[in-house]
């Protein structure tokens, strides 16, 4: 089912109006600060000199010299991934961010979910989310690169592993077979610019380049995007602090954590659907998911006046 967070009118819908404190996505809610913007920005269409300045931006952060696509997010990645290959088998390590399975069903693949990444050998397109979204399972690169040459292309979304280098794949998204993609909007807390990367073998990003036209983001993106990745201190202090913010939240509720990343939090509620319906009381929206009665994810606050906030609303979920 092609549920998503961040939905705050299904939330209004059934709650009621009010003013929202939306915890349903994994999103840096104390987001990179925006630099000033020249007009050209926002007057002039993006150029070949600006999108190589934002590549080089990407490689710097990413440590890597593989080819790159800058994309109008990983979404677009996981839309354009099925035509990549002919339609076969694709195998997904899950459950995950559903919009993969979906994407390759709709282009026509047939597309199998296994339980375990060994059982993803054999398949055409495999693909594995590491850090996993919703559990925060993290698989060690040396175990993913054993994976090459037993699939035909595995693709690794690493949406949410900019805090953790040590996790990435980037470094080697050269080789033959493997395909890596980046969110630039979740650890920046700047979903709405909509960027992101694809890194692989330079014939699958000559493709996506392709498949993706002649200006795949936008001036603002290109200007955001280069200034942030390349700020090295700023992704330093971002990923300290999410990790001990991390560790504040798992403080705070009074349910068993058994999963996430420095971006969210997966607890586990005897009646998970009830534990929404709680916070939402207190207009906090958090997510729940159609496969788990008891698995409750919250992405965590930002300043101060939500964590209060939040506080005062999870005492009644104890």
């Amino acid at each position: 089912m092609r549920d998503h967070g961040g939905d705050l009118g299904a939330a209004r819908a059934r709650f009621g109006p009010g003013e929202w404190l939306d915890l349903s996505t994994g999103i840096n809610r104390l987001a990179y600060p925006l630099p000033p913007l020249p007009a050209s920005c926002w007057t002039d269409l993006p150029d070949a000199a600006a999108l190589e300045s934002l590549k080089a931006a990407a490689r710097h952060a990413y440590a890597s010299a593989a080819p790159l696509a800058p994309l109008a997010g990983a979404q677009a990645a996981i839309q354009l991934l099925p035509r990549l290959r002919a339609p076969g088998c694709a195998r997904i390590l899950a459950p995950t961010y559903n919009e993969h399975a979906a994407s390759l069903a709709a282009a026509g693949w047939r597309v199998e979910e296994v339980g375990r990444p060994e059982d993803l050998a054999g398949a055409d397109i495999a693909v594995l989310v590491n850090p996993n979204n919703p559990d925060g399972a993290a698989r060690a690169p040396e175990e993913l690169l054993g994976l090459l040459g037993r699939v035909g292309l595995l693709v690794v979304d690493e949406s949410f592993a900019d805090g953790d280098p040590a996790l990435s794949l980037a470094p080697w998204a050269g080789r033959a077979g493997l395909l890596v993609l980046r969110s630039f909007g979740k650890f920046y807390g700047l979903a709405g610019l909509r960027l992101g990367f694809a890194l692989g073998e330079a014939q699958d990003i000559a493709r996506l380049v392709a498949m993706a036209g002649p200006w795949p983001v936008s001036g603002a993106a290109i200007a955001v995007g280069r200034a942030a990745l390349l700020d090295d201190r700023w992704r330093s202090e971002t990923a300290a602090r999410l990790v001990h913010d991390a560790a504040r939240l798992d403080a705070l509720i009074p349910l068993p954590c058994i999963g996430g990343t420095m971006l969210f939090r997966l607890y586990r509620s005897e009646d998970a659907p009830r534990a929404q319906a709680i916070l939402a009381e207190a207009r906090i929206w958090s997510r729940i998911f159609p496969y788990s009665a008891h698995w409750l994810r919250l992405g965590l606050p930002g300043a101060e006046p939500e964590w209060r906030r939040l506080a005062m609303a999870a005492a009644a979920l104890a």
